[in-house]
């Protein structure tokens, strides 16, 4: 077998490899655009997924590939990355997921591959091969994300309070449990918009580095974003079902109006994010809308330890996927 044909099946590989990532992201963050409205009961949890999923698969014809091509140009420097790097960034990512899953934390899967960019790329070339541009973008929206979620979902609990500050409780209710399917729908667009584009981003990355397309093009093959997308919603379908009872039930207790105005604030800061093509992490932002709802009650009716160990996994994320990331781009140039 001759050096092309090896390495058509080398990228076959790795493309597989970032699809089961992508179908995992959909499957961890499932959570991110189902658990409030499965939570507050507007949706039961079959119904949930298939309208999560099908919200992330129509995000296709909705959004630009801003980010993209922030993943697959704007993070490593040319000429660096090859196949090596690639298989090490995809087993660091998929591994940090396997973990947070099994332990229901809900943690980035964004940021996962991110770290697992950095790590593979630095075990390779060192910290100068990076774009520190497109690396501290990233990391500045690990704060600012949700941050900008909470900002939103407690001025949208407030407002919503203010306006409907003369109706009757089973009023409100039945109001926003029409609403909450909108901001739901909402939510998973943006989830889709936001978190498929960086599979895309990383397979564009994988074609440009092998010479399969070239870094010239605007954007990747028809193909590759069409695969992306579909692999996140199937993800969406089957859900992390652990993850969703930390999101809808451990951090604080949520109604419709309550889910609604988590939701919305969270899906505004994603469509930002989107359009200003920052890959951020849904998790991150629909925990601080959930935590900023809570907090208009009082801050008792946040469970502020919870809250305090997702901001644990979130701290560790990018520099634990990034050591996995480094020992497999190691094996990776052993074994492909």
């Amino acid at each position: 077998m001759d050096a092309i044909q090896v390495s058509l099946w080398v990228v076959v590989l790795l493309v597989a490899l970032a699809l089961l990532f992508d179908f995992m992201n959909g499957f961890h963050d499932a959570a991110n655009s189902i658990a409030t409205v499965v939570s507050t009961g507007v949706l039961k949890p079959q119904q949930a997924v298939l309208f999560a999923a099908f919200f992330n698969f129509i995000a296709i014809g909705i959004f630009h590939l801003k980010i993209a091509a922030t993943v697959g140009k704007g993070i490593v420097e040319p000429g660096i990355v090859d196949y090596h790097v690639v298989f090490g960034a995809l087993v660091g990512a998929i591994t940090w997921n396997v973990v947070t899953w099994f332990y229901g934390i809900p943690s980035s899967s964004s940021h996962a591959l991110i770290g697992g960019i950095v790590g593979s790329v630095t075990a390779k070339a060192g910290l100068d091969a990076l774009i520190g541009a497109g690396i501290w973008k990233t990391v500045a929206f690990i704060l600012v994300s949700p941050t900008l979620g909470f900002i939103l979902g407690s001025l949208l609990m407030v407002v919503v309070a203010w306006i409907f500050r003369r109706s009757t409780p089973i009023r409100i209710d039945n109001w926003f449990r029409r609403l909450q399917l909108v901001s739901a729908g909402l939510y998973s667009l943006g989830h889709g918009g936001n978190d498929a584009q960086k599979t895309i981003g990383i397979i564009w990355m994988l074609l440009i580095a092998t010479g399969y397309t070239s870094a010239t093009d605007d954007m990747p093959p028809g193909w590759v974003i069409w695969s992306c997308y579909i692999a996140i919603a199937l993800g969406t379908m089957f859900g992390g079902w652990r993850i969703v009872k930390t999101m809808g039930q451990k951090i604080t207790k949520l109604k419709p109006v309550g889910g609604f105005c988590a939701e919305t604030g969270g899906a505004m800061t994603l469509f930002l994010a989107s359009w200003l093509g920052v890959p951020v992490s849904t998790t991150h932002t629909i925990t601080g809308a959930i935590v900023g709802v809570g907090s208009t009650q009082r801050a008792s009716a946040v469970r502020w330890g919870v809250a305090g160990n997702i901001v644990w996994a979130w701290i560790f994320t990018i520099p634990a996927s990034a050591a996995v990331a480094a020992g497999a781009y190691y094996l990776g140039t052993l074994i492909l």
